[in-house]
């Protein structure tokens, strides 16, 4: 529309109402009609609700009494992450947090559980930060670990974990964590060189752990084998092993380091008329997939997912080449303090092939596995070994030994209290 002079000379508005502002008016009130309407057809859909509930945003805001350097991560920090969900979070996406505030559910003295090769502070290591690290997630807020609701999740079931001595530490950690809180007589364990029962009476409650390394049978489960070319493993069979697995409520199972030697695995399957001598030699991966398959198609034939839930510990990380984390001339993980604090830090004690062929079998499994995504947060924590402050051959490291740290610190274990006990932790948020 035109603007016409007037016989004055001035600029006269043309006759009539504009039609702009009226078209955004009615275009303004029709968006609003919509976006209300799609706002109350979305909060009434069941998926939105639910993710309401798992995702309640925190808007307060923490801060740090302690003025240290690694406290100083809680000042003025705005917590806006959601309720844990496990279907909603990745847990393995975060950073450890110094907070001299948390304290251990146990000590290596308090705890009569624990074995000697992890009972660092009673073996002589006099640091404690590695006791005082938090896992913070980035996406989600990491429940504490209760006591008692751990027991009352328990109630009436028997938990079994099934692996090897790193899974034996997991199952350690958990019995240490809430054993403290049952009276001595309504508590009771039973060691076995393979089977192991930890009994919470007034909950009718067995959290148990089944010593099995490579899952599948092999010749070095009853009577362990230290020189790696022994071992042969019967990667099609497990059912000298599986036989105690049956009438459990909760299976958590793990299988990774025993398989990392550096060697190619002498492997047996069907049937040898001339025995152990009929194995095969396989690539570590390769002998794990049939290994773990064995286990796979054990759980998809046996377990009734509506009884029986089953959970799968990924794998814990070995720390023993320091230029992994940039320290030239280490020694492996002795002397490491703190943990690595680089996002994503990945090292050589971690084999990606063999994730691989976690996600691609249990991917392909009928019975629900739950990962227990354990190893990327663990990576960082170089500093939570046993290093020197451990045993072997049952018996402490003496002098010698301690001071020749690049042939004997133990930088595959977990001092306990200590990492385990954060598994724990995402464990009991599954449950």
């Amino acid at each position: 529309m035109s603007i016409v002079p007037s016989s004055s000379g001035t600029m006269k508005p043309p006759r009539g109402r504009p039609l702009l502002p009226f078209f955004i008016a009615i275009v303004c009130a029709f968006a609003i009609l919509v976006l209300l309407y799609t706002e109350t057809i979305t909060f009434l859909s069941p998926t939105s609700i639910f993710k309401i509930k798992s995702c309640a945003r925190k808007h307060t805001v923490k801060k740090s009494k302690d003025k240290t350097a690694e406290n100083n991560v809680y000042e003025s920090l705005v917590d806006d992450r959601f309720e844990f969900d496990p279907e909603e979070c990745n847990v393995a996406n975060g950073k450890w947090v110094f907070n001299r505030s948390i304290k251990p559910f146990y000590s290596d003295r308090s705890c009569p559980y624990l074995d000697r090769q992890v009972s660092c502070v009673k073996n002589g290591r006099l640091d404690s930060d590695y006791r005082h690290w938090e896992w913070q997630p980035e996406d989600c807020t990491l429940p504490r670990f209760n006591q008692e609701l751990a027991l009352k999740k328990l109630r009436d079931k028997r938990l079994l974990f099934v692996g090897d001595s790193l899974q034996r530490g997991q199952w350690q950690s958990l019995v240490c964590m809430v054993e403290s809180i049952i009276p001595e007589d309504k508590k009771s364990m039973k060691r076995g060189r393979s089977h192991s029962v930890f009994k919470a009476k007034e909950y009718n409650a067995t959290i148990e752990f089944y010593w099995a390394p490579f899952l599948v049978e092999s010749n070095s489960d009853e009577h362990i084998i230290g020189d790696p070319k022994q071992r042969i493993l019967k990667v099609d069979s497990v059912s000298k092993h599986a036989k105690h697995w049956l009438g459990v409520d909760i299976l958590v199972f793990n299988t990774y380091v025993w398989w990392m030697s550096g060697l190619r695995i002498k492997s047996l399957w069907g049937s040898f008329s001339n025995g152990e001598e009929g194995y095969e030699e396989l690539d570590a991966p390769v002998a794990y997939r049939i290994g773990l398959k064995t286990w796979a198609n054990w759980v998809d034939s046996t377990v009734n997912p509506n009884k029986t839930r089953v959970f799968f510990t990924t794998m814990s990380p070995t720390h023993t080449r320091s230029e992994d984390w940039n320290r030239k001339g280490g020694l492996k993980c002795f002397n490491e303090t703190k943990p690595v604090m680089k996002k994503k830090h990945w090292g050589t004690g971690s084999d990606k092939r063999i994730m691989s062929v976690v996600n691609s079998v249990v991917g392909k499994m009928k019975v629900p596995i739950t990962f227990l995504n354990v190893t990327q947060i663990s990576e960082y924590r170089i500093d939570a070994h046993s290093s020197i402050y451990t045993e072997t051959g049952g018996r402490l490291l003496n002098k010698e030994e301690r001071a020749d740290p690049m042939h004997h610190a133990d930088c595959i274990h977990w001092c306990l209290p200590g990492v385990p006990d954060t598994w724990n932790q995402i464990f009991l948020a599954h449950l």
